[in-house]
């Protein structure tokens, strides 16, 4: 890959929502490939913190359902909205596959927590980047209410939930990008 073609590619990246995907299976194979590229992510002391859980065919039903429970179960009376509770029941069903993003915490606290959750993004990225290699449409979603159910993700002592990634074709034109100019952020020293 030349410079210029990882210019693009990164460049390329949008965060691209389940209700734009398209009902088109993601090969496993191609899932392996995401999941591999993230395993390259950087990592101090070779923590290797990142773990996933990946959602596909009849498990993102699973999902969903959980999602849309623990959005009812905790959601005032008043505050709940059937729109909200429907997304979350949708949201996976609409995906070619989703991933829960965890990170597992070294039993040893070798490096500052927050290296280890940079590290956990570092590994998203790469998910990310390799889905817009692939034509993949791609989204990480912090999804509060599963950050905190061990127990339907089967997390470890030490294992947390970071949220979800969201995957799946799409037939949206190239989208263009949003930023600020650089040299709004940075100081030559």
């Amino acid at each position: 890959m030349t410079p210029a073609q990882t210019n693009e590619l990164i460049r390329k990246r949008r965060a691209i929502f389940p209700k734009m995907y398209i009902d088109k299976p993601i090969p496993k194979e191609i899932i392996e490939e995401v999941l591999e590229n993230a395993n390259w992510a950087p990592t101090h002391k070779f923590t290797e913190p990142w773990r996933f859980r990946v959602f596909t065919g009849d498990a993102r039903t699973r999902l969903g359902e959980r999602l849309a429970e623990l959005y009812k179960s905790h959601t005032p009376e008043d505050q709940f909205s059937e729109k909200k509770y429907q997304k979350n029941l949708n949201k996976p069903q609409q995906s070619g596959c989703v991933i829960a993003i965890c990170m597992q915490r070294d039993p040893d606290e070798r490096v500052p927590e927050w290296e280890e959750l940079a590290s956990v993004a570092c590994a998203v990225q790469n998910m990310w980047l390799s889905c817009t290699a692939y034509g993949i449409g791609s989204y990480w979603s912090s999804s509060k209410l599963l950050q905190d159910d061990r127990e339907f993700l089967e997390l470890a002592e030490g294992e947390r939930c970071l949220g979800l990634f969201y995957m799946g074709y799409h037939e949206l034109p190239e989208l263009p990008g949003k930023r600020r100019p650089i040299g709004e952020k940075v100081q030559w020293m």
